[in-house]
């Protein structure tokens, strides 16, 4: 008789992560995340510089091709840093109304992580790590911690 271990699904299965370093699949990600990304920035009022900043410093040229055509292939980092936002900006509509939700990002915050100053500035200064940061503090007050 075989002893075999159940393994719990966390949602950890690498089977069902895309593989961000192959091109192709970089490429069937990218229209979807571009069009997301440029959604958030209108509904949260972001400038250009900001969200420049979020995709991890791009270039002007860049960035103005992306938000113009809406179309290219976006790189390891920017897909994994839109994912990012994407989920921070599903938290802040599921934990806040839809005016404090679009205005969360850019108002003064009181939490220690943020020394009373907007949560954008710890996305930005604080790249992708900063980011990280600000999804698993909202996600624990989604789950009630």
């Amino acid at each position: 008789m075989a002893l075999t271990t159940s393994v719990p699904d966390l949602g950890l299965d690498l089977r069902k992560v895309p593989d961000l370093t192959d091109a192709k699949t970089r490429k069937r990600l990218s229209h979807a995340a571009i069009e997301v990304f440029f959604r958030i920035i209108e509904v949260w009022q972001l400038r250009n510089e900001d969200a420049m900043a979020l995709l991890g410093g791009i270039s002007n040229g860049r960035y103005y091709e992306l938000k113009k055509t809406r179309r290219g292939t976006l790189t390891q980092d920017e897909l994994t840093r839109i994912s990012l936002l994407i989920g921070i900006f599903k938290a802040l509509n599921i934990l806040f109304s839809g005016k404090l939700a679009q205005q969360w990002i850019s108002r003064p915050n009181s939490n220690p992580m943020f020394h009373n100053e907007p949560p954008l500035l710890v996305l930005t200064r604080g790249g992708m790590p900063g980011m990280i940061s600000v999804r698993r503090l909202l996600d624990s007050r989604r789950g009630g911690r």
